[in-house]
């Protein structure tokens, strides 16, 4: 569904990703892990178009996306859930979902994704009329991640969910992702708790310094290995 070919990108001067390729099946949860600087979020940045390739090519569908402009991308099936949350904290819980269909041809399906979100949600619709700047940090991944479903993407990408979450509510976080696996979407997960992405995950990538150095099956990856190699120097 989504491939990756040989992909170079950075910022500026500063290349970052070296010559990276993978294959991001459909309906299936592929999860990219790695150590911080990996290139992690800068592999979901370039799928998104957010900064451009060097070299490489990344096609979607079997179309090319790699020059479609970022605002383009819903448009096209592809949705990101960007780390540290993103959320707009002047505007209501609901305002927030709402901008997820922001897109003219999301908009007539937009009120009954809300209430998909409410109902995998529920906190959310608690505080729906609620300022987004005043929910926890587990309430505001909630979310970050009702938003990155409104527009009912073929392909959701997310960036570090986990990240500073408590420990009960990052098991919730990962129950919903368990959820919308087996609904049969397909998810790109970069994140760092690696004994949870694992389980999580069809297939599993480990990126070190701007390289993948590991592609696998998850149900054929030694969790031990892949901490050795994780940390390796």
């Amino acid at each position: 569904m989504l491939e990756i070919s040989d992909v170079r990108a950075g910022y500026g001067a500063i290349n970052v990703l070296w010559d990276v390729s993978m294959q991001i099946p459909e309906g299936q949860l592929t999860t990219i892990i790695g150590p911080n600087g990996a290139g992690k979020t800068t592999l979901l940045r370039a799928i998104m178009g957010l900064i451009p390739l060097s070299q490489g090519s990344i096609r979607f569908d079997g179309q090319p996306v790699e020059k479609t402009p970022t605002w383009e991308m819903l448009g096209r099936g592809l949705a990101m859930i960007p780390e540290g949350r993103m959320i707009f904290k002047d505007m209501s819980v609901e305002e927030n979902l709402m901008l997820g269909a922001f897109p003219k041809a999301h908009r007539a399906g937009a009120q009954a994704n809300c209430e998909r979100a409410f109902e995998m949600f529920p906190r959310l619709k608690e505080r729906r009329r609620q300022m987004a700047g005043t929910l926890s940090g587990g309430e505001a991944q909630m979310l970050a991640m009702g938003r990155g479903l409104m527009s009912d993407p073929k392909v959701l990408l997310i960036d570090e969910p986990s990240l500073g979450l408590a420990p009960v509510i990052v098991n919730e976080l990962f129950d919903t992702l368990q959820r919308l696996k087996s609904e049969g979407r397909t998810i790109v997960l970069v994140e760092q708790n690696t004994h949870k992405a694992v389980a999580v995950a069809d297939h599993v990538h480990l990126m070190r310094g701007g390289k993948v150095v590991l592609s696998q099956a998850a149900r054929d990856v030694d969790v031990a290995e892949l901490q050795q190699r994780y940390f390796a120097h």
